[in-house]
């Protein structure tokens, strides 16, 4: 197992918001705060950074730190034994809920494009197979929670999750592998009532980090 860091194809994504829309916030205006967490090139230049209100400004080790302080006791990983690129839009979902870390399982390599940047500020893991990321969870004490629609597996919306877990996912298509499932405290499905047999795996991931989180957070805390 890596440390925490990207691992991510160079120039598979933008490097920050580069829509030819203005977003973010202009250069500060008066005295610049002293305050360490601020950075003297964004307070030159402004922020145009894909970060909330509260973080403007502000250096990302700083902005990693405070989320670091708020994070929620939830990993999720997704496997990544086909070079799924679901995986840049799980991480960006997984840093919206403050998830404790995204850990990929399989290659190391995974396009950032769906991320948009949001893999600067979320704690990153790699487990070259299933059997890391078990090991992983066991010296953690953390539950496996595999997401698949398979014959037994408990429907989310009725399901009581862990508060300390790990949520697994499958790629797109093939699903979880029978190694993932085997290993797997509790299994989930998502209720579906249209023609198709499965939904893409990162629509799949936001739908199950949101029952977590209405289950465990407190939405007080929420921006």
């Amino acid at each position: 197992m890596d440390s925490p860091e990207q691992h991510a194809d160079a120039g598979a994504g933008p490097t920050e918001w580069t829509s030819r829309e203005e977003v973010g916030v202009g250069p500060w205006q008066g005295e610049p705060p002293s305050d360490e967490r601020y950075d003297p090139e964004l307070l030159d230049n402004g922020d145009r950074r894909n970060v909330v209100d509260a973080y403007r400004y502000w250096r990302r080790e700083a902005i990693v730190a405070d989320v670091d302080r708020r994070r929620h006791p939830f990993h999720v990983a997704i496997e990544n034994f086909q070079h799924d690129h679901n995986i840049g839009t799980v991480v960006r979902t997984a840093n919206a809920f403050a998830a404790a870390a995204v850990h990929i399982v399989g290659r190391r390599r995974w396009n950032r494009r769906g991320a948009m940047v949001t893999d600067r500020y979320q704690h990153l893991l790699h487990h070259a197979d299933v059997a890391g990321l078990i090991g992983f969870a066991a010296e953690h004490e953390l539950a496996v929670v595999a997401v698949d629609n398979t014959t037994g597996a408990q429907p989310v919306e009725t399901a009581e999750l862990p508060r300390e877990c790990v949520l697994l996912f499958g790629q797109e298509g093939p699903g979880l592998s029978a190694e993932a499932q085997q290993a797997a405290t509790l299994r989930v499905s998502i209720a579906q009532f249209g023609s198709t047999r499965s939904i893409n795996a990162g629509v799949a991931a936001g739908i199950v980090m949101h029952a977590w989180i209405r289950q465990h957070a407190d939405l007080g805390r929420a921006w």
